[in-house]
């Protein structure tokens, strides 16, 4: 009867090894002719019937090509009370917005005004709801058509806590001149 058990296990070990070992070893394509005399690169348009390759070579399709963004930064700035910010000025096909990206380890909720500012007085202005987490955020204006190049737009992110006539904790600006050394 162990004899018999040892058979059928092998006999199942062989078909199960069979799918694995022709995966392992590959097709070859360029080697076998189907019925029409070309192979299956020929089928697929990816060589010539005499089994040389062609030119024209098939890609597989990839995600959609982003547009191109261009970012004007200011520096990063941090205050005193936990407020870290850095403001930047967007522009891609034809538009341009504000945005800014944050982090608020002050440990209460906060409030930012991201205005972006632009050619002929144009201004537009988001308000943004910052949490009292560590976690890093951003906050961005609604993206306008733009009038001119990205140097004539400014961004300016304020944050304070909101409704309240305390001190602004940080002004981070696009253009924000960087710390001096001095």
């Amino acid at each position: 009867m162990n004899l018999r058990l040892i058979g059928i296990g092998a006999g199942v070990l062989i078909i199960l090894t069979l799918p694995l070992a022709g995966a392992i070893a590959g097709p070859d394509f360029t080697a076998r002719d189907d019925a029409k005399g070309g192979g299956l690169l020929t089928t697929l348009g990816l060589s010539e019937p005499s089994g040389r390759p062609s030119a024209v070579r098939v890609a597989p399709p990839g995600p959609p090509e982003q547009p191109r963004t261009d970012a004007h930064c200011g520096p990063e700035l941090s205050s005193p009370q936990g407020v870290e910010a850095q403001t930047c000025v967007l522009t891609g096909e034809g538009q341009s917005w504000g945005r800014s990206y944050y982090r608020n380890t002050s440990g209460r909720v906060l409030e930012s005004v991201l205005t972006l500012m632009g050619p002929a007085g144009r201004t537009v202005q988001i308000r943004c709801a910052i949490g009292a987490g560590d976690e890093p955020g951003l906050c961005e204006t609604p993206h306008e058509k733009s009038l001119g190049p990205a140097d004539r737009y400014t961004a300016v992110a304020e944050f304070a806590v909101p409704d309240t006539e305390g001190p602004l904790l940080l002004r981070s600006g696009s253009n924000s001149p960087g710390p001096s050394g001095g």
